[in-house]
């Protein structure tokens, strides 16, 4: 049903925000049996599943995609069962961190329903996704649901049909059963609305969940999801697979479904967002994406590439080669991530499967002007006016990529086609880079030897204070190239090994104040913070990085923690 509490009813911005928090909590509160309120929420929150919900129901949602899978499919586990645990976990994990706008128990049910009577009427499941809970990110359109991409102006609007990929994943067999939060504008690396607040990080409650997928990464790092839909047009997937310790992938541009998702500047094609998993393992990343291109989605919607998932082995008779970027050249990353890389790294070079080589980063920093400049060619007036038309105020990381940002441009047709000629050049350039990595040209101009993967941070720190996500540059670096970018867990912040005091002379302001928080904060401020890293591929080699990723899990054991 849609709200009928909104800006165009003559409600101001609180009572539309308050309306919209009371529809969440409805939905939370018919969830059988009921759960118990969180008198005080810790600041590491992970252990509140054992203390609030049944043994079988935590047994359930920490179990990985590929392994519910199976079980499924045989009726070893009813979907039915699968879907209320994850639910009672989802809204759980809202009492903790923030991170549900609206969960959906009487479609999930009946769904739930549907796929056990058709697998006990059939010895078969629906499809290779049969009884799998998908979390989905709320701007992903829902039919009949509210699509207000987080502005409060546009509270009211409704999905008209199912997104494109959610329809690929009904068919396979998904239950859609929760829709977690997102920011302000859609541009945070963290989770911010005046909506629904602050969506808060489950391993550490001070800290920031990521963005703009934040409600996702939320609760599919408090397990309250195995497996999620975000978006990424900076970072927004890769942030919150970081933040809290599960793996997020960005794909290609061009290879999976957008159709359907609420957005302002939508047809922008200078600097084009993508969308992709998060899960609580690689192999549930694999299966997502695998799973959409082998429904051909290009038949529907054109602008995606008409090429299969590719199977063959990029590996085979050949070795692994890996490059190390350490330092983007702008932002020092903090102890705690470079000791993790480091950690990596050497575990590599131990067994030497794999080679190992440093990656000097070209022009980060002209990078980011680049793509600072293309993401609002209108002056970022369509956000502008979406967040002024409720009269909300304005969040501090909206004021920072939009007002405060000094390379945003109202672009006139001659203007943007300069600017679209600057990207290009900066992409030949480190396609140029990455092919002198070659050490030998092969046989039809091959060029045999070069680097397959980078890997490097994947932000200049750990999950971050609240308001304090400003360097993108270890994200949008790889959004500018349109390279594939994937996240994976290392480790978590220790309080012993990462109380690391080094006198550093900062380069830049950026770098400053992202050293300063460290400063200030130390270890112990990021206490039981998630560690991960980011691996990247170029572009259309989105299954080679899944490929070296499993190769480096293999080789390494990561992760080296355990999450929950």
């Amino acid at each position: 049903m849609a709200a009928t509490v909104t800006i165009a009813s003559g409600a101001t911005w609180q009572e539309v925000a308050a309306d919209r928090q009371k529809h969440r909590d409805a939905k939370i509160s018919v969830l059988e049996p009921p759960l118990l309120e969180i008198k005080d929420v810790p600041q590491y929150t992970i252990p509140l599943a054992k203390e609030y919900l049944t043994a079988e129901e935590v047994t359930i949602t920490e179990t990985p995609v590929e392994k519910l899978v199976p079980q499924l499919a045989k009726a070893e586990l009813s979907t039915t069962a699968v879907t209320k645990a994850f639910l009672r976990r989802a809204g759980l994990a809202q009492k903790a961190v923030n991170c549900i706008t609206e969960l959906l128990p009487t479609r999930a049910l009946e769904r739930a329903a549907y796929l056990d009577t058709y697998l006990k009427e059939n010895g078969k499941p629906v499809g290779p996704l049969h009884g799998i809970p998908i979390s989905v990110k709320e701007h992903i359109g829902m039919k009949g649901l509210d699509l207000n991409a987080g502005f409060v102006a546009w509270v009211g609007r409704l999905g008209e049909e199912e997104s494109h990929i959610l329809q690929i994943l009904w068919r396979a067999g998904a239950v859609f059963y929760a829709r977690t939060t997102q920011p302000q504008t859609l541009m945070h690396l963290e989770t911010s609305s005046n909506l629904y607040g602050v969506t808060t990080n489950p391993f550490n409650t001070t800290l920031t969940s990521g963005g703009s997928s934040g409600g996702e990464g939320a609760l599919v790092g408090f397990r309250g999801s195995c497996l999620g839909i975000g978006t990424d047009i900076g970072g927004s997937i890769r942030s919150p697979a970081a933040n809290n310790g599960v793996y997020g992938m960005k794909p290609t541009t061009g290879r999976l479904p957008v159709a359907g998702w609420m957005a302002t500047m939508l047809g922008a094609e200078h600097i084009i967002p993508t969308i992709g998993p998060l899960s609580t393992s690689l192999e549930g990343c694999r299966l997502f994406i695998k799973t959409l291109i082998d429904a051909k989605p290009w038949y529907k919607e054109p602008s995606l590439l008409p090429f299969p998932w590719k199977e063959e082995d990029a590996f085979k008779g050949k070795k692994l080669k890996v490059a190390v970027l350490w330092d983007d050249g702008v932002v020092k990353p903090h102890p705690p991530v470079l000791r993790a890389l480091n950690e990596v790294v050497e575990k590599l070079k131990a067994k030497g499967n794999v080679e190992v080589v440093e990656w000097k980063p070209y022009k980060h920093d002209l990078a980011w002007e680049i793509i600072a400049n293309l993401y609002f060619c209108d002056g970022a007036a369509e956000e502008s006016d979406a967040i002024n038309a409720s009269g909300e105020p304005w969040r501090p990381l909206s004021q920072f990529i939009i007002p405060q940002n000094p390379h945003l441009q109202p672009h006139t047709i001659t203007s943007l086609w300069k600017a679209n000629q600057a990207r290009d050049g900066y992409k030949a350039k480190y396609a140029q880079l990455w092919n002198e990595t070659a050490t030998s040209e092969g046989v039809n101009g091959e060029l045999d030897g070069m680097v397959d993967v980078i890997l490097c941070p994947a932000g200049p720190g750990v999950a971050p204070k609240i308001d304090t996500a400003k360097w993108w540059g270890y994200t949008s670096q790889w959004n500018l190239l349109d390279y594939p970018a994937l996240i994976f867990p290392v480790d978590k912040v220790d309080t012993a090994k990462d109380d690391v005091k080094e006198a550093y002379e900062p380069r830049n302001e950026k770098d400053k104040f992202n050293w300063d928080l460290w400063e200030k904060f130390g270890a112990e401020g990021y206490k039981d913070a998630p560690i991960s890293l980011q691996l990247v591929g170029r572009r259309y080699e989105d299954e080679k990085v899944i490929q070296a990723l499993e190769i480096i899990k293999e080789e390494t054991g990561l992760p080296f923690v355990e999450y929950v």
